[in-house]
């Protein structure tokens, strides 16, 4: 049997694992199985690629085997040692690594059309420019992200005045240099293909550069669709469908999801694009005066939870820091064999990329109809007898709502201070990833419960057990 046929049919299954897992991937309850079988589509697709170069002549199984065994062991041990807390960062990675594929692939093809070795229309470089681009963008923005992420760099550390601006012209010059070496053709040379790469890698890290850390999210989602983008490209350089095909769903789901998010945090995808986003405005009013916060004994909180008819949880990255999603369940489990109503609130933007909330809560088996979105939450909160705060900072701050000079002024927000009791659960009183301060725990209703969220938790079961 002819060996075209073969992987072009082993694509197309992989293709049909790809779509068939990913909308899989769209709830939590199938989600786990989703991933299995986007998986196995890429199994497969594998598997077809590796008999192509016999098609050609090319019998370089030595390089196939070798990458795809250091590939494996990187991605396994990777799999297995990272931290749920760390999932954030290992995203990054991954989009960043696929966007270094892209530049790989396309400076290689672009060397051998400068050096003659082989013929390129003009879509194709054109094609390959766009790889360059979008490819030097995911790979340098994604590991700044990384460092971000880390804490290995602050948000203002490389910031230049007017960076929006610098940040456009830099785009404005990208652009035009990609437009003059596809008019040149093969004239251009290798030099200017590579200098056009230098400047898409500078502006990678120039674009991720001034973003601060309650947007780390959209940025996380954009760079995902840029990675996504860029193996599309990378597919249309070989007339590769799978990657293809592989390539404009990452993008297209992410371009989607950035979307979505852009909207959760009032901001548009124009100044994400431009890197003007996440800056602040004006001086914020922050916390003016000698203000003091009520604090609340275990054994009260207890009482509260055990006897009220409504509990809404609020999760956010302190929770997965602490790792208290399963402890947070418990809580869960004992207030309803009470009579308790628990819902869990999420924010879009809760954590630090897409779903992180969602995805804790499903590792705590918290069944998916506990989870409201923000508009339903907010609308519940208003006859909610109590509202827990678990290392949420920046997602429930009313700043957001009154304060025009804060950083995330606009930004739709989980509105707690509408229940009629607050319970925030912090280490300390220092202020989010945003930066900055919230009013919310200097508010009549609201009472800190200090302490590691995983250890203040298991206390508070023993209270509720000793009820």
């Amino acid at each position: 049997m002819d060996i075209k046929f073969l992987t072009d049919v082993g694509f197309l299954l992989g293709s049909v694992g790809f779509v068939w897992g990913l909308k899989r991937l769209s709830s939590p309850d199938t989600a786990r199985r989703g991933n299995m079988i986007a998986s196995i589509g890429m199994g497969l697709a594998i598997l077809s690629i590796i008999f192509a170069p016999l098609e050609q002549g090319d019998n370089n199984y030595a390089w196939v085997v070798a990458g795809l065994a250091v590939g494996a062991v990187i991605g396994y041990l990777m799999a297995i040692k990272v931290k749920m807390t760390a999932m954030p960062q290992m995203v990054s990675i991954f989009n960043g690594l696929g966007g270094a594929c892209a530049v790989l692939i396309a400076m290689v093809e672009l060397r051998h059309f400068y050096t003659g070795a082989s013929a390129m229309s003009g879509g194709q470089v054109a094609i390959s420019l766009t790889a360059l681009f979008i490819g030097g963008i995911a790979f340098t923005g994604s590991m700044l992200a990384w460092f971000k992420l880390e804490d290995w760099l602050r948000d203002n550390a490389l910031v230049l005045p007017r960076h929006s601006i610098f940040n456009m012209a830099l785009l404005a010059v990208i652009l035009v240099m990609g437009i003059y070496v596809f008019v040149l053709k093969i004239d251009a040379g290798i030099g200017l293909a590579a200098i056009f790469m230098l400047l898409a890698l500078l502006y990678g890290v120039s674009f991720v550069v001034p973003i601060g850390g309650a947007d780390m999210p959209v940025v996380i989602s954009l760079l995902n669709s840029f990675s996504g983008l860029s193996a599309a490209a990378a597919g249309l350089i070989y007339g590769n469908n799978f990657m293809l095909v592989g390539g404009i769903l990452v993008g297209a789901s992410g371009t989607i999801l950035t979307i979505l998010m852009c909207e959760a945090m009032n901001r548009s995808l124009l100044n994400v694009l431009i890197g003007g986003f996440g800056g602040g405005g004006a001086a914020s009013k922050g916390a003016t005066g000698d203000q003091v916060v009520k604090e609340v004994t275990l054994n009260d909180a207890a009482i509260q939870l055990f006897y009220s008819k409504s509990v809404m949880i609020v999760p956010g990255y302190g929770l997965a820091v602490a790792q208290a999603q399963k402890v947070c369940k418990e809580i869960d489990d004992l207030l309803e064999t009470n009579g308790v109503d628990v819902k869990y609130a999420i924010h879009p933007v809760a954590g630090r990329m897409p779903g992180h909330m969602n995805v804790l809560l499903a590792e705590a088996d918290v069944p998916y109809p506990k989870l409201l979105d923000l508009e339903d939450a907010n609308a519940a909160l208003k006859s909610t007898d109590i509202v827990v705060v678990v290392g949420a900072n920046d997602v429930v701050n009313p700043a957001a709502l009154d304060d025009p000079g804060s950083p995330i002024y606009g930004m739709p927000v989980l509105q707690v201070w509408d229940a009629k009791n607050t319970i925030v659960l912090k280490r300390s009183m220092n202020p989010g990833y945003a930066g900055i301060q919230n009013p919310l725990f200097f508010m009549e209703k609201t009472h800190m419960l200090f302490g590691d969220a995983k250890a203040t938790l298991s206390k508070l079961v023993s209270e509720i057990k000793n009820l």
